[in-house]
């Protein structure tokens, strides 16, 4: 099978003649599953986003642990650097972690969701195909 299976239904589709109603329910079905196969992609590139914030954020905390007590540290808070203490900086990198955690979380339960809706749409295009080719025999 292709990596894109509804490759295969759009060459069908089109080389098909279908009833007006018919093919207004194939153009609906293709239409969503483009929308959500880019769905599908935007989650992906948002979760690959957050694991790049995660690491940033420990890599820093990394470096900020090997500091001496007496170091002058800032914290970015939009355009402005605050001083802020070593422990108060280091609870906000593990806040930031565990937020970009449960987002990350939720954007994978996402995905399941549009996957199984993806399958969904194929499948209601292959039984389409199916009758229609099924019709054309009769």
């Amino acid at each position: 099978m292709s990596k894109e299976p509804d490759q295969e239904l759009k060459k069908v589709g089109s080389s098909m003649t279908l009833p007006k109603e018919n093919r207004k329910a194939f153009m609906e079905l293709q239409g969503k599953m483009q929308e959500t196969n880019q769905k599908l992609r935007i989650a992906d590139v948002q979760v690959e986003s957050l694991k790049k914030q995660i690491v940033h954020a420990q890599l820093t905390d990394k470096e900020i642990q090997s500091l001496g007590d007496s170091t002058r540290v800032y914290d970015s808070v939009g355009r402005m650097f605050l001083l802020t203490d070593i422990p108060q900086i280091r609870e906000n990198l593990k806040a930031k972690v565990e937020k970009c955690n449960e987002k990350i979380t939720s954007l994978q339960a996402n995905k399941e969701y549009l996957e199984r809706s993806m399958s969904e749409s194929q499948n209601n295009l292959r039984e389409m195909i199916k009758l229609k080719q099924s019709m054309g025999v009769a």
